[in-house]
């Protein structure tokens, strides 16, 4: 299949033309909305089902060497992410908000992680249910280091004590949610989990479209108040994802990982949390501008990913296998 056919594919794939119409019904100004409890109960809904199905997966596979190289990948990419991208913005957005902006992209996004699921499921390829836990995995260190990094650097005007930094990582709802399913999956017998799998997977991908619908109108808000901190933001939200997908993609090349779970765990180097660390952040920092780290991560980011990033990194791995 040719990059071409890739971007098509893409780019009319249901689910991320409901983005699109989000994006449309914001710019239009649309009365739509998604009312906030049942926007609440899908987000939940996703990361309870992808962790459920993850854990079923890992229950199958086991803990293999592979396995564990693959999740010391992620981890590793999560802890280093943040430290260069907080010297790169220090001094043009200031340690606070450097600081968010890297625990924001050494981060995750699931929904963008459940998007490249769709499209491996697209293309046919196959991929492990321990990628799940590296998500979750790839969380809380990105978190920390950020916050670590701001008490060192700054005014000291972060005062929250690193245990309770760490509590609130770990149990901040998305977290908990999908490490939970996650567990429950993994320690669930086959015939219990075929009663619910109609819940986790044939209505899944419904949700996800209407979860993307909102997002689209979000990110389209959240844009337009990041627009006044000029070009070299929005270069840094597309430039930074695309040098963790490469370097990602490299060293999965190294380690002789599957094209599916390559792919997974490039999108989980690439991706941005607009969800985790705005919660954590608002209590942590809250001198940093949330203005700024999540209409990156959501309005940027996000969409680059699931439009673009998504074929081009799985060009690169069957070009580089």
């Amino acid at each position: 299949m040719t990059v071409n056919n890739l971007l098509v594919e893409n780019a009319t794939n249901p689910t991320l033309l409901f983005f699109v119409l989000g994006v449309v019904a914001t710019l239009v100004k649309s009365d739509l909305e998604i009312p906030p409890t049942t926007s609440k109960f899908i987000s939940l809904y996703l990361l309870f089902a992808i962790g459920f199905k993850g854990g079923q997966e890992l229950r199958c596979s086991g803990f293999t060497t592979e396995i564990v190289s693959t999740l010391l990948v992620c981890i590793s990419f999560a802890a280093l992410v943040p430290l260069y991208a907080f010297f790169i913005l220090k001094r043009k957005v200031g340690v606070e908000n450097a600081g968010a902006i890297a625990a924001t992209y050494g981060s995750v996004s699931a929904v963008t992680f459940v998007t490249a699921t769709l499209f491996l499921d697209t293309a046919g390829a196959a991929y492990g249910g321990h990628m799940v836990a590296a998500m979750a995995l790839m969380e809380a260190p990105a978190i920390i280091i950020g916050v670590v990094l701001i008490r060192h650097f700054g005014d000291g005007t972060s005062n929250t004590k690193f245990g309770k930094l760490l509590h609130e990582s770990v149990t901040n709802g998305s977290v908990f949610i999908i490490s939970g399913s996650l567990v429950i999956g993994l320690l669930a017998n086959s015939k219990g989990a075929e009663g619910i799998r109609p819940f986790t997977t044939d209505i899944f991908k419904g949700f996800l479209s209407i979860f993307l619908l909102e997002m689209g109108m979000v990110a389209a808000r959240r844009f337009k108040s990041f627009s006044r901190y000029g070009l070299s933001m929005t270069a840094f939200a597309v430039a930074v994802p695309l040098v963790n997908a490469i370097a990602s993609i490299f060293v999965t090349h190294l380690l002789g990982l599957a094209a599916g779970d390559r792919l997974l765990v490039a999108i989980l180097c690439a991706s941005a949390s607009y969800i985790a660390v705005p919660a954590a952040m608002k209590q942590a920092v809250p001198g940093a501008d949330p203005g700024l780290y999540v209409p990156m991560a959501l309005g940027i980011t996000f969409p680059f990913n699931i439009t673009m990033g998504l074929p081009l990194y799985w060009t690169l791995i069957q070009y580089y296998p």
